[in-house]
């Protein structure tokens, strides 16, 4: 039993270590709402993980995709300025914030199933 204490303490000072990062970069208020996304983690105020429940490489995948769902934003916030100079700017910026369903064609689906 001892082990598994010791790597769940692993896990979540990994977990802690993304979270005091990303609070550097993105500012407390961001990075702590999206990590408490995450279920399964209770964070304390200051970026520490408290608590952890379930398996954790999932929680740390889980916390990995709140922040990368993010970086489209950060782009999207840090072009605009650049962008808006320009005549077409808006609607570059427009498109490139509204997702392009994937289609597969029946073609592509037989020449591939």
């Amino acid at each position: 039993m001892q082990p598994n204490l010791s790597v769940n303490q692993d896990y979540k000072k990994l977990l802690t270590d993304v979270i005091k990062k990303q609070i550097v970069i993105l500012g407390p208020q961001i990075t702590l709402a999206k990590a408490r996304n995450v279920k399964g983690l209770t964070i304390a105020d200051d970026g520490t993980v408290t608590e952890m429940q379930g398996p954790p490489q999932e929680l740390i995948q889980s916390l990995i995709d709140q922040f990368v769902q993010l970086s489209g934003l950060i782009v999207k916030k840090t072009m605009e300025p650049l962008l808006s100079a320009y005549p077409d700017g808006a609607k570059i910026i427009d498109q490139s914030t509204t997702p392009q369903p994937q289609v597969i064609s029946n073609q592509a689906q037989n020449n591939n199933g």
